[in-house]
């Protein structure tokens, strides 16, 4: 009766959700217990008249009256799919049949379709009895066909799955009659067959078999244990019947749910009664306390209205004697606010473009409250100041849509806190916090720090070297915020800025891409542009004025003399210049700018270091003594100018002054002297040839002439003598070991004079003359007639050759002082030759 109540109890609260509006159609379908989690019950696409697709372009949510969803619908298929695995008794109990109610819900239009999903019984429990042995106390006086009620077993399985027989083990006294109660569950007693003799069998043991229909078939057992007592003729009977009682929800431990009592006119031992439960549920054992000796039931467990409304339990009384008697207790159990509302999220739009339209739906969610009456109604609310608004729809469901428009750069984020408040007493409230993001759409251009950048680089930079950065922030995110640097159009110099500048697109550092020069380009100014990734982009510019710093990377350069010039530079300067006279003033440039420019003077050589000093700003070039007769008359200087740089750069002139004993006109004073210069350079040229040819001219006659006395001698060396030459009357200075002891010969050496010139790298050959040596009248290696024939004409030769060297010797030393600023260098040169007989020295005389 209680079963088939909540049938149409369930029956009648779908069809009120279905009424509304006539969106919500039922659609049931069965799906048998403990099947495994992914498993398809089935296709609700055919039912829902929907294609494939349909389902998650309008949203679908599948949603359950509890709160743990044993289902799962996908929305790409259309299958329902078991998303944990149910048991069906912890689910429904002994409830047939086992619903679980759910809604599929369709938005863009809503409609609701409700799902009745039955859960089907399997063969998953065992019989089961509350205790292993059971003690059984009967009086042998006991007639037969005396009924002794067995606790039944217990099986939380239905129909065929559930006990369907029970068996007994075989004996003599006693057989089991199998009954079935009103609900259709079975419950048996042991009935006496034989009268029963303590004297004989005072103990008997059997074994109870309980058997469920189910395949394959489980089975419980339990011992029964009987002690034969003495006889015992009055059993125990209750006040009443049944004891109905009213009891809320949720009271505490220890609370007096009733009192049953029961009575045994026998006397002593077998009139004292002890209470119990018998065949009740294993539930009750823990929801209840029965008293075994007052009869009082209290509450021992929590028990909950949305769980269970009422409990019935069957007691036994026993007495001394072993007889029992049996009532029933009726407990109902009354629904209080303990429940509050549950806030289901249906669906959230997030992130929410901050450009969305009004009226757009945000949430989607629905409230539930498990009590009953007006414990189970609630009303919803969100804060206030919010740009969302709160709709109600049909069913419990509410939808938040925008009221006023969205800044994501203002408010990036909205914590929404959706209260539910019931109508119980006292008012239960809960609350269910959503995260709504706000998408970013390109609504804000890229914004540099300043308008105006500037940076510095130094002139003679390497290619590719970093000279900034700009950066510019887009108020915006992701790619919209994604800004990308480049370079407009533009000139620097002669030349496009692309070929001198580049920017990286990404960080926004500026590179050189040659090497700038400081005297060609002083600055420059070139124009960034930041553009965002948004669609479409936006974008601004900066402006940035590059400074080229300049570096010490020019040598001073001479004006005055001139640098690098193939003519010498010559001053005059009479003789008679006193100590500071202003000689001259030489003057430089550097193409450089600053401090690498400022220029200092200073007198590297001179041919005297003392005469002459220069002003190291100004250049000017003045004497520190007066002059007198020793100076030369030419000075060479060697200037140098240095800029005042890092590291310093530098640079010489040469510049000759001539000493002069006075002039009116410098002008041709110079000429003169170089005129006069380039004469003594010419015979000078001219003597060196004449000497030149004739040492060689006389080197070949000499050559020759020995190889025809050679070739003579080897015809006639037996016969013929030559004659020794004629020699010079003076002897000869000749060292005193020239002689050789052993073969006797002399040993002659010849002189020559070089002459080079001095003053530079290069030497020129100026004279070579061979110095033949006088030997005295009286060497007694000559013979006597050669000395009176050849005396005078050796004199002549000697005198002549005296006047030749002499000569010579003044020409090279005026020709060399001008010339080299020096006096010039004389290298004597000995070359000798050690003759074995007189006529080897008559012919290298010759």
């Amino acid at each position: 009766m209680e079963t088939c109540f909540r049938n149409k109890q369930g029956l009648y609260i779908l069809l009120f959700l279905c009424l509304p509006g006539k969106m919500c159609i039922s659609i049931q379908y069965s799906v048998p217990e403990e099947k495994k989690s992914g498993s398809l019950v089935a296709n609700v696409l055919k039912d829902l008249k929907m294609g494939i697709g349909d389902l998650s372009a309008r949203r679908a949510q599948l949603v359950f009256k509890s709160t743990k969803q044993y289902f799962h619908l996908d929305t790409l298929s259309g299958n329902l799919l078991i998303n944990d695995k149910m048991d069906r008794e912890a689910l429904c109990g002994k409830t047939e049949p086992c619903l679980l109610l759910s809604q599929i819900v369709l938005q863009n239009p809503l409609k609701i379709y409700s799902i009745e999903l039955q859960i089907e019984d399997v063969n998953d429990n065992a019989p089961n009895f509350s205790k292993t042995e059971f003690e059984l106390e009967i009086p042998e006086t006991v007639p037969i066909n005396t009924r002794f009620p067995l606790e039944s077993a217990q099986d939380e399985d239905l129909g065929e799955n559930s006990i369907q027989n029970y068996t007994l083990s075989p004996n003599e006294h006693f057989w089991l009659d199998v009954q079935m109660n009103e609900d259709g569950s079975k419950y048996v007693d042991l009935v006496l067959e034989k009268p029963l003799d303590r004297e004989k069998e005072p103990h008997i043991g059997l074994t109870l078999t309980a058997a469920d229909g189910g395949m394959p078939q489980r089975t419980g057992t339990v011992q029964i244990n009987i002690n034969v007592l003495d006889s015992n003729d009055n059993f125990p009977l209750f006040t009443q019947s049944e004891y109905k009682v009213r009891l809320k929800e949720n009271s505490p431990r220890n609370t007096l749910v009733c009192k049953v009592e029961a009575r045994d006119l026998d006397f002593g031992s077998n009139a004292q009664i002890s209470y119990s439960f018998h065949r009740v549920p294993e539930k009750i054992y823990n929801l209840f306390h029965l008293n075994e000796w007052t009869g009082e039931i209290t509450v021992l467990g929590e028990m909950d209205y949305e769980k269970e409304t009422s409990y019935a339990m069957n007691i036994r009384a026993t007495d001394g004697g072993g007889l029992s008697g049996h009532c029933k207790a009726l407990v109902e159990i009354e629904d209080v606010n303990d429940n509050a509302p549950e806030v289901s999220v249906i669906s959230t739009t997030s992130p929410l473009p901050e450009d969305s339209p009004l009226e757009t739906l945000v949430v989607l969610f629905s409230v539930m409250d498990r009590d009953s009456g007006d414990n189970g109604k609630a009303v919803c609310s969100v804060e206030i100041n919010l740009p969302f608004v709160l709709k109600v729809t049909v069913n419990n469901y509410y939808q938040l849509v925008i009221q006023s428009p969205l800044d994501r750069e203002k408010v990036p984020e909205y914590n929404i806190t959706i209260t539910a408040i019931d109508r119980g007493s006292p008012r239960l409230t809960s609350t269910r916090m959503i995260d709504v993001h706000i998408s970013d759409v390109n609504d804000n251009p890229p914004v540099f720090q300043k308008p105006l950048h500037e940076m510095q680089i130094r002139e003679n930079n390497i290619p590719g070297l970093l000279i900034g950065s700009v950066h510019a922030v887009d108020l915006d995110m992701e790619q919209n915020a994604k800004v990308t640097y480049s370079l407009l159009p533009g000139k620097v110099g002669d030349g496009p800025v692309t070929s001198y500048i580049s920017i990286n697109s990404e960080t926004g550092n500026v590179y050189a891409l040659r090497s700038l020069d400081y005297e060609h380009i002083k600055d420059f100014q070139i124009t960034v542009r930041a553009t965002d990734g948004g669609s479409p982009p936006l974008s601004s510019e900066v402006l940035i004025r590059a400074v080229v710093i300049d570096e010490n990377d020019n040598a001073p350069f001479f004006l005055y003399p001139l640098q690098n010039s193939t003519t010498t530079c010559n001053e005059l300067m009479p003789k008679s210049g006193e100590a500071g006279y202003l000689v001259t003033k030489v003057v430089a440039v550097d193409g450089d700018s600053g401090q690498n420019s400022w220029l200092s003077y200073e007198l590297l050589k001179a041919t005297d270091p003392g005469l002459f000093s220069i002003g190291v700003q100004n250049g000017e070039v003045k004497t520190r003594r007066p002059l007198n007769e020793r100076d030369t008359n030419k000075q060479r200087l060697v200037i140098l100018v240095r800029d005042n740089g890092l590291p310093p750069q530098s640079s010489t002139a040469t510049l000759n002054i001539l000493l002069v004993d006075g002039f009116s006109d410098p002008y041709m004073k110079m000429v003169d002297v170089s005129q006069q210069e380039h004469e003594e350079d010419e015979t000078l040229t001219m003597y060196l040839v004449i000497c030149l040819a004739a040492v060689s001219l006389v080197f070949l006659v000499c050559i020759i002439t020995f190889v025809i006395i050679k070739i003579y001698k080897k015809g006639s060396r037996e016969t013929f003598i030559p004659a020794p030459p004629p020699f010079p009357p003076a002897r000869p200075e000749f060292p005193e070991n020239c002689s050789d002891s052993q073969s006797g010969s002399l040993s002659r050496t010849y002189h020559y004079d070089v002459c080079l010139t001095g003053g530079s790298l290069s030497s020129e050959f100026r004279f070579l003359r061979p110095l033949i040596p006088v030997f005295s009248v009286g060497d007694p290696n000559i013979p006597v007639h050669h000395r009176a024939s050849s005396g005078s004409q050796d004199i002549t030769q000697e005198v002549k050759d005296k006047e030749s060297r002499e000569q010579a010797r003044v020409s090279l030393s005026e020709d060399s002082a001008p010339r080299s600023g020096g006096p010039g260098c004389n290298v004597n040169q000995a070359i000798g030759a050690n003759v074995n007989s007189g006529q080897s020295d008559w012919l290298a005389y010759q």
